[in-house]
């Protein structure tokens, strides 16, 4: 249940940790970059993906702060306790040692015990807090129920992502391969959802019932509790490694050949609310922390090694988005950059087309119960009351529908996956993102303060300490809902 002390975890090293924070934050986002890029202008692109960068990067070090907090709350507590144990146990002796064992413990306390509360190992993160503990150790009643809020939100938009671009995704494949050119669709080519695709099927109709036997697969799972294994993280990982390697290496090749027809402009601020949406989704991980950097075996340099993660991301980020936009075309380019390759003219050979293809497929397919479910705990865990149980039809019938239906409906209306990946980044994605740990941080300083003392120092404390970075994150927050939305707003009455 979301809200929980979970178990840590088999530990790893901190080399194996910062690969498994990079896998996490490159994913679907970065198929839908290289178009956002094409349409803000590579300069602007650039500048807002640095900025972003560094911005998750604060909001990340301000997640590890809060964790440690929790941890020396909760390290002091036991302690606490295990006193009071001792405290009691020795009600047993005579009245003359009582007096005297206690005067002994007491020349042996520190005078101040703000010394003892400010030990270093308080702050050791050994205990896994999640998100949703954190909230409800530092939050009031009305912010633990506004950030199950905002989660929520997200994961209803991340299902939806999933749901659109799976069925998305073979119908490219399956609409060209039918189609009279045997290598598949034309990277320029555009296409309607009226266009035919098998004989007098539409492919807009070829994409509902994808859709219809992707949520009779993949739905059921919503109501059973479903792991991802070790394997099978293993497997998606290498594929997503391989497939973005084939992209950025054939993108290279066409350049290097002279056949790139990219001709980015340098800014266009009409694309610049998509780019922002998609380069905080792209960035999104502060959701994952504690289940990801608690088992991290050494701590000592944890800052530096998120550091190092984030600049890899960024360099990663830029290779794949500029080698695709002088590449291709910024009209040609896809919702899903994968099927860019899905050409002749761009791939030979046919295996190497229908893995791009097909790769949205395989990766967001295993990813899509886990959230699921995810998302089904996270309702129970906003509606559950103290010592209250949920009759079997609610538990295993109404909060797996609320879960299902929605995504699903949203993607029958729309596969336009900029804009749903736009839209969650924009708005929860920047919940989640900057104000959820902006707040928490701020949150937790105070709590700790007044639980352990003025003077206890959290050894994972951000760099980004002043109070001052707070009020810029929570004013960079603000400003972007304001800017989005008024953009929106803007382009709809332009519309």
């Amino acid at each position: 249940m979301a809200g929980e002390i979970t178990e840590t975890g088999e530990l790893y090293s901190p080399y194996v940790g910062l690969v498994y924070m990079f896998n996490l934050i490159v994913g679907t986002g970065a198929l839908t970059m290289p178009k956002a890029f094409a349409s803000a202008g590579w300069l602007v692109s650039l500048f807002l993906l640095v900025f972003l960068g560094f911005m998750s990067f604060v909001t990340t070090t301000f997640v590890v702060e809060a964790m440690a907090a929790a941890n020396a709350q909760l390290h002091w507590k036991r302690m606490e306790n295990h006193q009071e144990e001792d405290d009691s146990s020795s009600t047993a002796s005579d009245s003359d040692s009582l007096v005297q064992d206690n005067y002994e413990r007491a020349e042996k306390r520190p005078i101040l015990s703000v010394q003892r509360r400010g030990s270093p190992n308080l702050f050791e993160i050994t205990d896994r807090v999640e998100m949703g503990q954190m909230a409800s150790m530092f939050f009031s009643k009305v912010g633990v129920n506004l950030f199950y809020f905002c989660i929520i939100i997200y994961l209803y938009g991340d299902l939806a992502i999933y749901a659109a671009a799976v069925p998305f995704s073979l119908m490219q494949v399956s609409c060209s391969a039918t189609g009279n050119d045997s290598c598949g669709v034309e990277a320029d080519t555009k296409y309607n959802d009226t266009d035919l695709c098998w004989g007098p099927l539409r492919r807009g109709d070829v994409y509902r019932v994808y859709l219809a036997v992707f949520t009779l697969l993949l739905g059921p799972f919503t109501f059973f509790d479903v792991q991802k294994t070790k394997y099978l993280q293993i497997l998606t990982s290498l594929m997503r490694w391989v497939a973005f390697a084939i992209m950025i290496v054939l993108a290279l090749v066409r350049i290097g050949r002279g056949h790139g027809e990219g001709h980015p402009p340098l800014a266009d601020l009409s694309g610049v609310r998509n780019l922002f949406g998609v380069c905080v989704y792209s960035f999104m991980c502060q959701h994952s922390l504690p289940s990801l950097l608690t088992p991290v075996s050494s701590k000592r340099h944890l800052t530096r090694l998120v550091f190092l993660d984030y600049v890899l991301i960024l360099a990663f980020y830029s290779l794949l988005s500029f080698t695709a936009i002088f590449s291709f075309r910024g009209d040609s380019l896809l919702d899903m950059y994968t099927l860019n390759f899905a050409s002749c003219d761009i791939v030979s050979v046919a295996a190497v087309r229908f893995f791009l293809g097909l790769f949205p497929v395989f990766t967001i397919s295993t990813n899509f119960p886990i959230i699921a479910v995810t998302l089904r705990n996270n309702w129970k865990t906003l509606f559950h009351r103290e010592g209250g149980t949920y009759p079997w039809v609610v538990d295993r019938v109404v909060f797996p529908t609320i879960t299902l239906v929605p995504p699903v409906l949203v993607a029958f209306c729309t596969h336009d996956l900029e804009s749903l990946v736009g839209i969650t980044g924009a708005y929860a994605g920047t919940g989640i993102q900057y104000v959820i740990p902006a707040f928490l941080v701020y949150l937790c300083r105070k709590d700790t303060q007044l639980a352990l003392g003025p003077r206890a120092a959290n050894k994972h404390r951000s760099p980004f300490h002043h109070t001052f970075w707070v009020g810029f994150v929570l004013l960079w927050a603000f400003s972007c809902f304001f800017f989005v939305t008024a953009n929106i707003i803007l382009s709809e009455t332009k519309i």
